[in-house]
């Protein structure tokens, strides 16, 4: 995962926040104390506060840029309001933000891997690392680092000392007790070929290792964990043992598959670190009273050479190691122990670890929404990891987000801006219904008409108290369940008329009360009512994993109050917010003032229309004019209607920002009662039905903002709804399409456009796991509009069944209203979909249709192209 914050990043003021990265200096002109007229960097900052000591680099350093440099950036600070006691105050709190970009994906990997990074020791590799490993290993919590003396020499050395490796491996796909007594055989085999193949190769001498490991998993799982394939454990024993490791649970009763064995052969290099030749610190060697900037003062800093240290030899920070292909920053309260081969050993010897904080400083702010949309983050990871569903392991339909006490979004996790802008609502809908949360609750909810979008959705709220009880935060998790009950497998019937017709409805209740599970009663209800989910089992696992979720938020968030006290990070989560509303007052205040009208249709003619209004730096979004409730289920509630507000103004911003309430603070939107806000009715049975509204009339509302902006021509307008499944299992998918052209360059092809963020199942888990075969998936050539910057192509995707399924599509722009171009440019084409029976027939098929396919048919999906820009 690549990291903008390195030492060529650079540094800038986006009129809220100091910021670092994406952008880099590179080698030419390089950071400012180049000398060659570069911008203010990362290392620039290390040159201004002491921490690159004279002689590190082999050229001249030119501090009289850097200063030209950060008294600019002073200036951008003042002029809007901020305060900066000194360049060395601001170098600093560049540091920090570097610090904290670093840390962030630190956490998310770790997380996603089943790890706490609190746990590990920290090694750091490149030039810049060890100016920075203190700081970042005390933003993760990690108490010990390791540092290598060619750490500096990543790529030249360590290429040179890496291991050579052969492996071969071959795909099993059978239960554990059937393929047992065939697997030593075929790892005989393997590793008999990989012999030959390691004799045979030039590149190879030495003594050849081998390792013979199997992935397994449960049956139905799309997750593997490798084991050791040895003789003294049994490989369900060892797997069993893993899985607890990382999950905390087994799955008594669940067959374990062999997926696949694989046999490695590794070399070792005759390659020996260079030689450390320790001559004892001698004051020759250490120069005294240097100074240096740490936590907010100078320091005085022993300027000390690597080469005179030796084993057993200690530092305490702050200290600077000056070395050949590095520098070595020692932190405060940091003690460094040398140890053999020219190793240092550096522990964290503070013990105090609450932080203060100023509210107005820029820098802060942007360390604190890295730590805020870091937990989104790794909520994220953890769900992925523990779900059980294609749909949210594979497909990836969910979002993790974190709230305030006044259910306000605060930061999310790069997930579906169609659950991040309407979550708030199911937030806030709970705390109406539960004003009683206690420590220990978790809450559930799928209702659309209590702030949900559809009932596939469903949603896990956990408040977060802090120690003395006092509830300061909500984080949640919305996933979509591909089965949730409903007239159809797949839970999306295209014919739906009222709630009732597309699932359970769970109105908001506890999932847990008081530490205690209330899971029997989410699994009795599932089971019950005259449209049951048909994998109550899947729904329950993955419940299980959003609380998994929703825990690793809030224990994050409990670990961040520790740091900087409750009332601390509440004002934090509200400053995160309002600096992202003056941006959006910026942004709205660089548009001319006026008004923008634009209406679109869906398939059935109902129209869609929005005005938006410019007044200064506000904005008024109104609705009037859109038709009335829809019959069917293409009916969007007012919290999908304002995800999309929220997700189309957030463009306007260009900036790599989370996603929060702030957005909305500046704009006003007006919603009539309609296809954009049906009311619901006594019960379920009367309640318009709204399944299709949240995904496919959510993406006509982004197109006729779009539209009303001038900011892009329509994208495909669909999500491609694709539902099949029998009495016992049922199975969804999005299928991506053309996205819309704009001023700046053509659209792209065959994506997932505006609210949806999925990821489409790979064929390989799909024919694996389903009765299906991917008889083609291609990009459908010309089917994005012509203009001086083309619209983006659609895809063709053909399904083969190899039993009888009930289907359901669930997909728009496949009538008279074609995705528009803009500025001139033409429309994409329009979707189709049709049906060869195996006899041969040939059966067109309507946008939404619900149709039972017998073993042999196929399925043949066309879908929509981008608008163009532009006439040609």
């Amino acid at each position: 995962e690549t990291v903008a914050a390195g030492g060529g990043s650079v540094c800038w003021f986006d009129g809220a926040a100091l910021r670092v990265g994406p952008d880099s200096a590179g080698a030419n002109p390089g950071p400012a104390c180049y000398g060659g007229g570069g911008p203010l960097t990362v290392t620039d900052a290390n040159v201004w506060l002491g921490r690159v000591p004279e002689g590190a680099l082999p050229i001249p350093i030119d501090r009289d840029a850097v200063q030209m440099r950060l008294d600019a950036l002073r200036r951008e600070v003042e002029a809007e309001g901020g305060a900066v006691e000194s360049l060395e105050h601001l170098a600093e709190a560049l540091i920090r933000v570097a610090n904290a970009a670093m840390a962030r994906p630190i956490r998310s990997i770790s997380i996603a891997r089943g790890h706490d990074p609190r746990e590990d020791v920290l090694v750091g590799f490149g030039g810049a690392a060890p100016q920075h490993a203190c700081a970042v290993a005390r933003e993760l919590g990690i108490r010990r680092i390791i540092n290598h003396p060619e750490g500096g020499l990543l790529s030249a050395y360590g290429i040179g000392s890496a291991a050579i490796t052969r492996a071969r491996e071959v795909m099993i796909l059978q239960p554990l007790e059937a393929a047992c007594p065939a697997l030593r055989t075929a790892s005989d085999e393997l590793t008999r070929a990989l012999e030959i193949e390691m004799r045979e190769s030039e590149c190879v001498a030495g003594e050849v290792d081998y390792s013979v490991t199997a992935s397994l998993r449960y049956r139905g799982r799309e997750g593997v964990l490798v084991v050791s394939l040895s003789d003294d454990t049994s490989l369900a024993e060892a797997y069993e043992s893993e899985h607890r490791r990382i999950h905390g649970y087994v799955d008594s009763g669940v067959p374990i598959e062999v997926v696949s064995i694989r046999v490695e052969a590794t070399v070792r290099p005759s390659l020996k670190a260079s030689a450390v030749r320790p001559t004892g610190m001698d004051s020759q060697r250490v120069e005294s009273g240097k100074k240096v900037w740490f936590g907010g003062r100078y320091h005085d800093t022993r300027i000390i050479d690597r080469s005179a240290l030796v084993p057993g030899d200690t530092i305490d920070g702050p200290a600077i190691l000056r070395e050949p292909f590095s520098t070595t920053v020692i932190d405060p309260n940091w003690r460094a122990e040398a140890k053999e081969d020219g190793l240092l050993d550096l522990v964290d010897q503070r013990e105090d670890s609450t932080e203060s904080d100023d509210l107005d400083d820029p820098g802060t702010l942007e360390v604190r929404t890295h730590h805020f949309a870091g937990i989104a983050e790794q909520m994220g990871a953890m769900l992925q990891r523990t779900a059980r569903s294609v749909n949210v392991k594979e497909r990836l339909d969910y979002s993790c987000a974190l709230f305030t006490s006044d259910g306000d979004l605060l930061v999310n996790a790069p997930h579906m801006p169609v659950h991040l802008g309407a979550m708030a609502e199911t937030v806030r809908f709970a705390m109406q219904t539960h004003a009683d949360v206690a420590p220990g609750d978790v809450l559930i909810s799928n209702d659309p008409y209590g702030g949900g979008s559809h009932l596939p959705d469903i949603t896990v709220m956990t408040p977060v108290h802090d120690a003395d009880g006092v509830m300061r935060f909500w984080v949640a998790s919305r996933a979509h369940h591909a089965e949730i009950g409903g007239m159809t497998p797949g839970s999306m019937p295209p014919n739906s008329t009222c709630l009732a017709e597309e699932g359970v409805l769970i109105a908001c209740r506890h999932l847990v009360r008081g530490g205690e599970s209330c899971m029997d009663e989410i699994e009795d209800l599932l089971r019950s009512g005259p449209y049951p989910s048909r994998s109550p089992d899947d729904n329950m696992a993955d419940l299980r994993a959003q609380v998994a979720a929703n825990r690793c938020g809030a224990r994050e968030l409990e670990r961040l109050m520790d740091r900087i006290t409750p009332i601390t990070a509440e004002a934090w989560a509200r400053r995160v917010i309002d600096a992202t509303a003056a941006r959006m007052s910026r942004s709205l205040a660089a548009l001319a003032d006026g008004e923008r009208d634009f209406k679109d249709h869906l398939d059935d003619g109902t129209p869609i229309r929005v005005r938006v209004v410019v007044r200064g730096n506000t904005a008024s979004v109104d609705f009037a004019g859109t038709g009335d409730v829809s019959p069917g289920n293409l009916n969007a509630n007012r919290a999908i209607v304002t995800a999309a507000v929220m997700y189309v103004f957030r463009l306007l911003l260009g900036e790599d920002i989370p996603i929060n309430q702030g957005v909305l603070q500046p704009i006003s939107v007006h919603v009539q009662d309609g296809l954009l806000s049906p009311v619901a009715g006594p019960d379920a049975a009367t309640s318009p039905a709204v399944v299709g509204g949240n995904v496919e009339t959510s993406q006509r509302v982004v197109d006729v903002l779009l539209g009303a902006l001038g900011l892009a021509a329509a994208s495909q307008g669909t999500m491609n709804n694709v539902v099949f499944g029998s009495d016992d299992f049922g199975y969804y998918e999005t299928i991506c399409g053309g996205s819309g052209a704009t001023s700046q360059g053509p659209g792209a092809d065959a994506v997932h456009t505006h609210m949806t963020n999925t990821r489409i199942t790979d064929a390989e888990v799909l024919e694996h796991r389903y009765p299906v075969r991917v008889e083609r998936f291609a990009i459908r050539r010309g089917s994005g509009g012509r203009g001086i910057h083309r619209g983006g192509d659609g895809v063709t995707r053909a399904l083969r069944f190899l039993k009888p399924v009930q289907l359901s599509l669930l997909t728009q722009r496949r009538g008279s209203f074609a995705p528009y171009g803009a500025a001139g440019g033409r429309p994409g084409a329009l979707g189709r979909q049709w049906l060869e029976r195996a006899d041969g027939e040939v059966e067109p098929l309507g946008g939404l249709s619900h149709i039972s396919l017998a073993a042999g048919d196929t399925l043949v999906i066309e879908t929509p192209g981008g608008g163009a820009w532009g006439q040609v």
